[in-house]
């Protein structure tokens, strides 16, 4: 019997839902939640904000920005341009209380410009957050006195999520990509999959694709192919 041609999958851009009302909150990030939206009455001016990719940190983070008016820099962007953010009152057009530093650990541009941030935060009454997949302890920072400085300043962590944490995070992509799911589908890929956000935005990916490529609703069985695709990518051309 001859095969009908399968059909073609164009990547188009997928629009994510990305605002406060869109984070989802659960056991695992209730306690970065609590301490963002207490500001500006911080304990410390500088907080490092730790989790795994994504775990939803830069999510919060941007809530965060989005609130304080925080101006967003890359780390290993950072050059001296940076400093002027926080310049000491009167303040200029550039000027800012609050300044959002994303992926310390993903390299820094200037290690001395980030030390000046956190000094400035401090002698200033700025606030500075900071973002990383890992402990700032954990960091391999060649300046000692940067080094000692995010060593000392506070972390909030993003605890792995939990399964209904996942559950939910699920719903949202598949909802993200106009997919109707069943229950079922849900419970199924939360008994099946690895626990975390990566994982949960690669199954949902490769059910897109499916279920266009197929042009057929997502069902459980979709889901199974979808799991065995990714955890074994040779069967895609089976």
């Amino acid at each position: 019997m001859t095969q009908s041609p399968r059909q073609l999958v164009f990547d188009l851009p997928v629009q994510a839902a990305s605002g406060e009302g869109d984070f989802l909150t659960s056991t695992s990030n209730r306690a970065a939640v609590d301490v963002l939206a207490s500001w500006p009455h911080w304990p410390h001016p500088c907080i490092v904000l730790v989790g795994p990719q994504s775990s939803g940190k830069s999510h919060l983070a941007a809530v965060w920005a989005q609130r304080t008016a925080a101006p967003r820099l890359i780390a290993r962007e950072l050059d001296e341009t940076a400093i002027r953010p926080f310049t000491p009152e009167p303040f200029t057009p550039e000027s800012t209380m609050a300044l959002l530093v994303e992926d310390i650990d993903r390299g820094i541009g200037s290690d001395r410009v980030l030390f000046h941030l956190l000094n400035q935060a401090l002698e200033l009454k700025r606030t500075l957050l900071m973002t990383s997949r890992v402990a700032p302890g954990d960091l391999d920072i060649a300046l000692p006195d940067l080094r000692s400085r995010l060593r000392a300043t506070p972390v909030i962590t993003i605890e792995p999520p939990d399964d209904g944490l996942i559950g939910a995070v699920l719903v949202k992509l598949f909802a993200d990509r106009q997919l109707s799911v069943e229950p079922a589908v849900i419970s199924y890929l939360l008994t099946h999959m690895d626990r975390s956000m990566a994982a949960a935005g690669a199954v949902v990916a490769r059910v897109d694709a499916l279920s266009l490529a197929r042009q057929r609703k997502v069902t459980r069985a979709m889901a199974a192919d979808a799991l065995a695709i990714e955890f074994n990518p040779k069967d895609e051309t089976e």
